[in-house]
């Protein structure tokens, strides 16, 4: 039998992200239903997945392949069916062991891990793996991301241009370009640090239309990313609470 406590628990928090993401696209402007809720489960047990699944949520991430492979298997085997987010830094030595769970990458960031994900999906994969751009907003080569020269004051670097991957994932037969996701730095102020991504969503979009996707937004700024155009917010603290994590 479920855990009907567990149940409760997350069904209230549930109704609760869902109402600041709906006051969000109120205060913004927008329609409710352009921003979708990825819930990021990383530490948390499977168990909590088939119980969010059963609540509605269809779009689950996580940030490190040794647990988010045994986790896409267990919620697989419960019945449950979610789309996998791949939301972590990502080696090259694990992309073969992704795309075959995951839905989507949002944290491609070099030109060698694209290459990577193409080769690796084309192996292994009947369709294309959706990708998202993750995007450096400050610069810092400590926290990764694609830099973006016309915001990011950041030494040059062809194999983290953000045009140069963005040609490369649209250019591959493996994998599809859908758009950007960044975290904000944390001395950044939230509002500012999305302003920028959303000038470099709108460069990137001019060149390539169909990536409209931006993932931007956690439990602590999801407001100010919604104001900014975010049409995914990842959501974790906020929605699974306190509870003792996996280990």
């Amino acid at each position: 039998m479920p855990d009907q406590a567990r149940r409760a628990q997350l069904a209230a928090s549930l109704v609760e992200v869902r109402r600041r993401i709906a006051r969000a696209c109120s205060a913004a402007g927008r329609d409710e239903g352009s921003v979708e809720l990825v819930a990021v489960t990383k530490t948390y047990p499977a168990e909590d997945v088939v119980l969010l699944a059963g609540l509605g949520v269809t779009d689950v991430g996580e940030n490190k392949d040794q647990e988010a492979a045994a986790k896409a298997a267990s919620v697989a085997s419960a019945g449950a069916a979610v789309r996998w987010h791949f939301v972590g830094q990502l080696q090259r030595n694990k992309a073969k062991s992704v795309v075959r769970y995951a839905d989507v990458v949002e944290s491609v960031d070099s030109l060698r891990l694209a290459s990577a994900l193409d080769a690796a999906a084309g192996r292994h994969r009947n369709a294309p793996l959706d990708v998202l751009i993750q995007v450096s907003i400050d610069g810092d080569p400590a926290r990764g991301g694609a830099i973006d020269p016309v915001t990011t004051a950041s030494p040059s670097d062809p194999e983290r241009d953000l045009g140069r991957i963005a040609e490369a994932v649209a250019a591959s037969g493996s994998l599809r370009l859908r758009g950007l996701m960044a975290v904000a730095p944390r001395d950044w102020e939230p509002g500012r640090a999305f302003e920028s991504l959303a000038a470099t969503a709108e460069r990137l979009r001019a060149d390539h239309p169909d990536a409209t996707v931006l993932s931007a937004g956690m439990s602590n700024d999801l407001e100010q990313a919604v104001r900014h155009g975010a049409t995914h917010v990842r959501i974790g603290t906020s929605l699974l609470g306190m509870r003792n994590p996996l280990r």
